[in-house]
């Protein structure tokens, strides 16, 4: 994903800091027969939707070209915290539905500077919202490590609030869309900020961060499959690259909403 630069006029985005941790390879759950456990790219990924997440580090896409490289389907960052809006979003967001391809918009948490509900309220305001017209993604939280602070990696909270804060941020989305929000983490976020915590795996879509084939293995606690992964930071679509867990139907249903 992509955030503000620190202390700028947040008019452009950066990729924020991530850890990777090596783990040991193990075989998940898939979605469906269709799917792939989580590991390197293998040769059967190559049946399922590719998409991508952009935000204003992208700036204008040219969406008609995403589409012939692949992509079918993307997440748009809108928001940040409650003070930064994607300026590009309109341009990125109806552009890729008119090239056909399904979209979704995602917000970056910033846990430390306002409430869950808050910030899912000024999220849905700006572009976070969802619609079961078969082109709408539901809404994303992007909740990772600090990217403005090494010392304060979980936003200086206990395990416990931040448990608190998804929940109230889940709630409150899904009361103004009717969707609880995709999570996107990595495992090693997840299990060091929330202590594991399994109260989101049976009614929250898995994103998953995992960039090298060192990364493959456990997903967070709770989950025994993911639906979204994204699996490297460059590639043929525009911003990180990622795929869906399931057939071009099955990623229209989960759009849809069943």
């Amino acid at each position: 994903m992509h955030v503000a630069i620190p202390g700028g006029n947040m008019a452009r985005d950066r990729k924020p800091l991530r850890r990777r941790t090596r783990v040991i390879a193990v075989t998940v759950a898939a979605l469906t027969t269709t799917g792939v456990a989580l590991a390197e790219l293998p040769a059967s990924a190559a049946s399922l939707p590719k998409g991508h997440d952009v935000s204003s580090h992208q700036k204008n896409v040219n969406w008609s070209s995403a589409r012939a490289k692949g992509a079918r389907f993307v997440y748009v960052k809108a928001t940040e915290s409650t003070n930064y809006v994607n300026p590009y979003f309109s341009q990125q967001y109806n552009g890729a539905r008119s090239a056909g391809i399904i979209r979704g918009a995602y917000h970056f948490a910033l846990p430390n500077k306002s409430s869950g509900r808050t910030q899912a309220a000024y999220f849905v305001r700006n572009g976070g919202r969802w619609s079961s017209d078969g082109w709408t993604l539901p809404p994303a939280l992007d909740i990772e490590y600090n990217p403005y602070s090494a010392k304060h990696k979980c936003y200086g909270m206990s395990k416990a609030s931040m448990v608190g804060w998804i929940k109230s941020f889940s709630g409150e989305v899904k009361r103004l869309t009717g969707r609880h929000p995709v999570i996107y983490t990595t495992t090693h976020w997840w299990n060091t900020c929330t202590g594991g915590s399994r109260a989101f795996a049976a009614n929250h879509a898995l994103w998953i961060a995992r960039h090298t084939s060192a990364d493959a293995g456990s997903l967070p606690a709770g989950w025994s499959f993911w639906t979204f992964w994204q699996y490297g930071n460059s590639g043929s679509l525009p911003g990180d690259q990622n795929l869906f867990n399931g057939s071009q139907t099955q990623l229209r249903k989960f759009a849809r909403g069943y």
